[in-house]
C-alpha cells in the first residue's frame, strides 16, 4: 500500500504537471502558415522599389501565404514614423503573428552577409519558439551569401548584371555595406571569386574592408581609367546615393574621379535583380521546406 501511495504522488506531482505543461504549449491548434521577411530598412522613397520586388517574388511563389515585413534598424524605424509609415521590428512583428493565430512561420533575411544585424534576428527568434500559446514553428532563411554554392551563383548574377556598354579593360566596382563583424570575409571572397572570371571586378565596402582607399590603389596599379560604380545592397539607398555616388569629397566617385579614374554611377540595389532576388527566394523555399506541419 505505501508503495502504491509513493506512486501516485509521483504520477501527481512530477508526471501530470509535465503532460499539462506540454499540452498547453502544443494543443491541436489549425495550421497557419505565414512569411516574415526582414530587411535592415530604408528611409529612401526611391530604394522601395527593392523591397517591392522581394515582396512580389514572395508572393507569387507561395500563393495565400501572408507575407509581413520587419525591418532591423530602429534609426530608418523611427525616421519612417516621422513621415507617417509604421514598419515593425522582428520582436514586435512576431508578436503580432503570434496575436493573429500564425502557427508556422518562416523568417527570410535580406541581409547580404551572416553579420550582427543577422545573429540578432536569429536571437530575437530563439526567444520566440518556447511561449505558451506561441508559434508552433520557426525557421530562419539564410541570408544572400552563406555558402560557396552561394558565392558562384551570386557571382553568376553580378556579370550577367554588368551594364552591356562596359568594355574588359574598364573597373566595375561595388560597394558593400561591411562590417567589423568576422563574416565581412565574405566580400574578400566574393571579389576573388569574381576575379576568377573578370579581373577588372573589385568589391570594397563603407564600413569594413577593403576599403576605398585600397580599391583605389588597385585600380591605379592596373591603370585603369573608367570604372563603374555599383551598389553591393539590396538596396540603393543612403550609403549608395551619398557614399558611393555623392558630391562630397570623400565619395567614392570623388575619390576614384581626382585619381585620375572616370566613374560611371549606376543606382540599383541588388534586390532590383531578379536573378540576385532568386537566390533569396530559394533560401526562403529551404526554409519553408524545413517547417514541420
Amino acid at each position: 500500500m505505501k508503495k502504491k501511495i509513493i506512486m501516485v504522488l509521483f504520477l501527481v506531482l512530477f508526471v501530470l504537471p509535465s503532460f499539462a505543461l506540454a499540452g498547453g504549449h502544443g494543443h491541436d491548434r489549425a495550421v497557419k502558415k505565414g512569411i516574415l521577411l526582414v530587411a535592415f530598412g530604408s528611409s529612401m522613397q526611391e530604394a522601395q522599389i527593392s523591397f517591392k520586388n522581394i515582396e512580389e517574388k514572395a508572393k507569387e511563389t507561395f500563393k495565400n501565404i501572408p507575407v509581413h515585413w520587419a525591418y532591423t534598424s530602429s534609426i530608418i524605424r523611427k525616421k519612417l514614423a516621422k513621415q507617417g509609415t509604421h514598419l515593425n521590428s522582428v520582436a514586435t512583428a512576431l508578436a503580432k503573428m503570434m496575436d493573429q493565430g500564425f502557427t508556422h512561420v518562416a523568417i527570410q533575411s535580406l541581409h547580404t552577409i551572416r553579420g550582427e544585424e543577422f545573429n540578432d534576428l536569429v536571437c530575437t527568434v530563439h526567444a520566440f519558439k518556447n511561449m505558451p500559446e506561441g508559434i508552433n514553428h520557426i525557421v530562419v532563411g539564410q541570408p544572400l551569401l552563406s555558402s560557396q554554392k552561394d558565392i558562384e551563383k551570386v557571382v553568376a548574377a553580378i556579370i550577367n548584371n554588368i551594364p552591356k556598354k562596359r568594355k574588359k579593360k574598364e573597373a566595375v566596382v561595388l560597394m558593400g555595406h561591411g562590417t567589423h563583424h568576422p563574416a565581412n570575409a565574405f566580400y574578400a571572397a566574393l571579389m576573388f571569386n569574381l576575379q576568377r572570371k573578370d579581373p577588372n571586378i573589385f568589391v570594397g565596402t563603407v564600413e569594413g574592408t577593403p576599403e576605398i582607399g585600397d580599391i583605389k590603389a588597385m585600380l591605379t596599379a592596373k591603370k585603369i581609367k573608367k570604372a563603374y560604380l555599383i551598389p553591393f545592397m539590396s538596396v540603393a539607398g543612403d550609403h549608395a546615393r551619398n557614399d558611393m555616388a555623392g558630391d562630397e569629397d570623400d565619395s567614392w566617385k570623388s575619390t576614384l574621379t581626382k585619381a585620375g579614374i572616370k566613374c560611371k554611377v549606376v543606382l540599383k540595389g541588388t534586390a532590383e535583380y531578379d536573378n540576385i532576388v532568386n537566390i533569396w527566394i530559394e533560401h526562403l523555399k529551404a526554409a519553408m521546406a524545413h517547417l514541420k506541419g
